[in-house]
């Protein structure tokens, strides 16, 4: 069973459907118990870091994660809370990924937020047996610069982390649930780790 974890903050619509179409049982959950059981656990999320933090808090979410030994993935601000700290609400993060979330700067040409498709590049990870560079699809305004745990690249217009890894915990700056048929192949390699 994979547990979505349920802090208020996801898109869960979306990312029900893609383990659906994968054939994957999934619970929407804050229980830690059924976190801690669970084979697989996905960290979603839409919105601002500092509320996603409060929320994680809230329910006692954060030394949960910590002490999974399973694999976890955290999808766009799910995966940026997992870093050390977010500029975003200059919020104090779960430190799991080496990496302090800066928001892109405005510039001529290069519209914030991110928005719409990029090309995946310096692919080093399992979660990416597929297509060399494929394309993802990325809704963002903050982003992880490339560190000791970038997995996965991305341009807008400079290089940042598009996916970052630490022992069992992953991370996703995309959406991999609407990503077409590449974000299921991303998700089917979670799901077999």
């Amino acid at each position: 069973m994979i547990a979505v974890i349920n802090y208020n903050m996801g898109n869960i619509c979306s990312l029900g459907n893609a383990l659906g179409r994968l054939g994957a049982e999934w619970v929407l959950t804050s229980d830690h118990e059924e976190i801690m059981k669970a084979s697989h656990v996905i960290l979603p999320g839409v919105g601002n870091a500092a509320e996603a933090m409060a929320n994680l808090k809230k329910f006692g979410l954060p030394e949960v994660i910590w002490k999974l030994r399973r694999p976890v993935l955290g999808i766009c601000v799910g995966m940026q809370v997992m870093c050390r700290h977010s500029e975003e609400g200059d919020a104090e993060c779960m430190g799991i990924f080496d990496a302090k979330v800066r928001r892109f700067q405005e510039q001529p040409e290069v519209k914030v937020p991110h928005m719409g498709w990029s090309r995946l590049s310096n692919l080093e990870s399992k979660l990416f047996k597929l297509e060399k560079n494929p394309y993802v699809y990325f809704v963002h305004s903050y982003y992880a610069p490339l560190c000791p745990d970038t997995i996965a690249t991305a341009r807008h217009p400079e290089m940042f982390s598009a996916a970052l890894k630490y022992e069992n915990f992953y991370g996703t700056q995309f959406h991999p649930e609407k990503s077409g048929e590449v974000g299921e192949r991303i998700l089917h390699n979670f799901l077999k780790l």
